[in-house]
Formats: C-alpha cells, structure tokens, sequence
C-alpha cells in the first residue's frame, strides 16, 4: 500500500542507499565515504537497505530513498535502482523509492527510466552533478529528464558545498561548481512539467536557490545535509514567509539522523505554525500523497 501520510509522523526527502544488498563495496567509492564520514564526523558503517527501513520504521518516519549513479564521473559502479526499487515495493507504506541515472547515460539511460517508472514505480529522481560530473543543463541529460517530465515526477538536485571528496587530494576529482543552484535554473525553465527539488541549503550559494524557489512554480528545496542549528539566516527567514510552502524535511540519513535534524528544527526559529509544513505537508502535496 502507498504512503498513508496521517499515519506517518513526517516524510524525509532524502535517504541514501549505500550499500547493496548483492554486491560488496566499491572500493572507488569507499574513499569518498571515508571522506564524508570524517567531514560529518559520522559513524563509517554504512547502514543495509533493509536495516534503513527498520529504523525508519521504528521512527515512523515515511522516506524517499535513492542511491547515487556516477559511473561515468568517478567510475564507482553503482547501487542497482532495480535493486532499490524492489525492496522499496516490500515497504511501501514508508519507502517512496527514487532512482538516480548518471546523466551521460544519456537515451539509454531515458530506457531505464521509464522502465523504472512504468513497472518498478520508481516515483522520483536523484541528480548530483558533482559527482556526475556533469553540468545539471548538459544537453546529454535531456532525454532523461523529457521521461520524468512526461510522468510529471520530482527530481532532487544536490546543490551547494559537498562532503563527498572534502579533504582529498584534489578533493577526489570533484567540481563544486556543478552544485551552484543556478546551472538548475536552465532545467526549471526548459522542463516546467517537471518537480524541481535543490538538495541543502546550498552554501555558498544559498540565495540563488531562494531566488529560484521565489521565481520557479516547479522548484522546491529540501533542508537535507546541514543540521537546522547551523542554517543561514535566510533560510528561516523564506521558511517562515514566502517559501512556506516550497520548502521540505530531508535528513541526508545516514551521515544525520532523521530524529537530531527534527529536534534541531524545533530550536531553529522556525514558526510553530509552519514545522507541519516542512515535516510532512508540503512533501505529501509534492508527491501527491494526498
């Protein structure tokens, strides 16, 4: 059965999959989660699938759950989205899988997607051009995004600063400036059928994504990856007022626990009226939950 969000205390927009249940570690992306955990001074052990939605469960915390796809940009082999998709369907009164598809995948990647879409149903998608080393606007990525545009379907864009590569050498090969918000706003123009989501505050730009949540009817913003009690002012400041309804509760499990995110959301200054909005409605109305 789908998302029931009455039954559910609020819905996390953003939930890694980082370890498979078939296939042992990439030893690529290995280093980059040995990065990410010092810089988030984070446990190492990455969490199982199932052992995400047992926690998650135990939270009563409904998720949107994805891995990240960046075989062409750091040559890590992925998580299957199949993979994702199928244990998902197991849970699916807490788990909203996403896929994510390296962009340069480009029309045979368009195939997966709408093979995810039609018989898995993946209800969403997860871009990180950082790590796909891929500007978000490179025309390689259209005919994928012309399938989530079809189905009217969300998709998360990292933006901002990244823990994956910070602190190695060459900061392991990635390029910040694929996370600037803005390189989206090519994407919100060209695709208006298709639900935008910034991923983060996006510091340091995070004034462009504000700017383009204020001026993009399809673009949102999820508050994943920074705990609430370090966000920019200005965030608080549009949450409170005119992006009540655009913006949305994302933990950035496992590297934060969605229960410190919400208990550091209740101190941040966010209008007691406006926390069932970021929590839970404006995702349920997103994803057409209710």
């Amino acid at each position: 059965m789908p998302v029931d969000p009455t039954k559910v205390t609020a819905i996390d927009m953003h939930v890694h999959a980082e370890v498979s249940c078939h296939d042992p570690e990439d030893p690529v992306m290995a280093q980059y989660f040995d990065a990410a955990s010092a810089y988030f001074k984070a446990d190492r052990k990455r969490p199982t699938i199932p052992e995400t939605i047992a926690y998650y469960r135990q939270q009563n915390i409904a998720f949107c759950l994805f891995t990240v796809d960046c075989e062409s940009g750091i040559g890590a082999k992925r998580i299957s989205n199949y993979e994702v998709a199928e244990l998902a369907a197991n849970d699916s009164d807490i788990v909203i899988p996403f896929a994510s598809i390296d962009p340069r995948k480009g029309k045979y990647g368009a195939r997966e997607a709408r093979d995810l879409i039609e018989n898995y149903g993946v209800k969403g998608f997860k871009f990180h051009g950082i790590m796909q080393d891929c500007h978000p606007a490179d025309r390689v990525a259209y005919p994928i995004y012309e399938v989530i545009a079809e189905y009217g379907l969300p998709a998360i864009f990292h933006t901002g600063h990244s823990g994956m590569g910070t602190g190695m050498r060459g900061g392991g090969g990635v390029r910040l400036k694929y996370g600037q918000p803005i390189l989206v706003d090519d994407v919100a123009v060209d695709f208006p059928d298709m639900k935008i989501i910034l991923a983060h505050p996006s510091w340091p730009w995070t004034d462009e994504s504000l700017s383009m949540a204020l001026h993009k009817e399809n673009v949102f913003i999820d508050l994943s990856g920074w705990s609430p009690k370090y966000f920019p002012k200005q965030i608080i400041q549009y949450a409170n007022s005119q992006l009540k309804h655009k913006m949305l509760f994302g933990s950035d499990w496992p590297l934060i626990r969605p229960e410190k995110w919400m208990e550091a959301a209740r101190e941040a200054g966010f209008r007691e009226e406006i926390l069932p909005l970021l929590m839970k409605d404006n995702a349920s109305r997103l994803l057409e939950l209710s």
